[in-house]
């Protein structure tokens, strides 16, 4: 079972399980015993059946629209983007949108090709969990996500860029 870093850098197991897309013309494989994070287009498929379950989350590929989901969002216990290669920032804008377009205050995590030189900038974008990519050393993880210790911009966790906080 993987392993989870979060926004804090505390190390937990991570219990819920991704469940890939199924092929065309078959149908989702969803366990039963564990939380799972499935498509999110098929979870708005499949809407009545999934609402109010809080063992099921959703993930979005790179190329989904966090539009997709809009205010159900709210009723997701946990939603993850998938980072298919490390030089994909689409996953940044989809956390960003989903934080402050949309109020999601949920579970944010990445997955997928997550180094750890990304970790404060998915940060601050709004992520919060991480599952890094299986040759990562998760021990380095909380150093790295307060690797900086001033930013300039102003992102999902300040508000204000440096030369405004520096001048009140």
């Amino acid at each position: 079972m993987p392993e989870v870093i979060t926004a804090n850098g505390s190390i937990r197991k991570d219990e819920w399980v991704v469940v890939p897309r199924p092929p065309v013309g078959e149908s989702l494989a969803i366990p039963e015993t564990e939380p799972a994070l499935i498509p999110a287009d098929l979870w708005l498929a499949g809407y009545e059946h999934f609402a109010g379950n809080d063992q099921i989350g959703v993930w979005f590929d790179s190329h989904d629209e966090p539009e997709l989901l809009g205010e159900k969002a709210h009723e997701l216990p946990l939603i993850a983007v998938n980072f298919p290669r490390f030089v994909d920032g689409r996953g940044y804008s989809i956390g960003r949108l989903l934080r402050e377009r949309f109020g999601y205050r949920g579970e944010l995590r990445a997955i997928g090709d997550v180094l750890l030189d990304q970790l404060q900038f998915m940060k601050r974008c709004g992520f919060d969990s991480y599952v890094l990519r299986a040759d990562k050393d998760i021990a380095k993880a909380p150093k790295c996500l307060n690797f900086f210790t001033q930013t300039y911009q102003a992102a999902t966790d300040t508000d204000q860029p440096l030369f405004r906080r520096r001048a009140s």
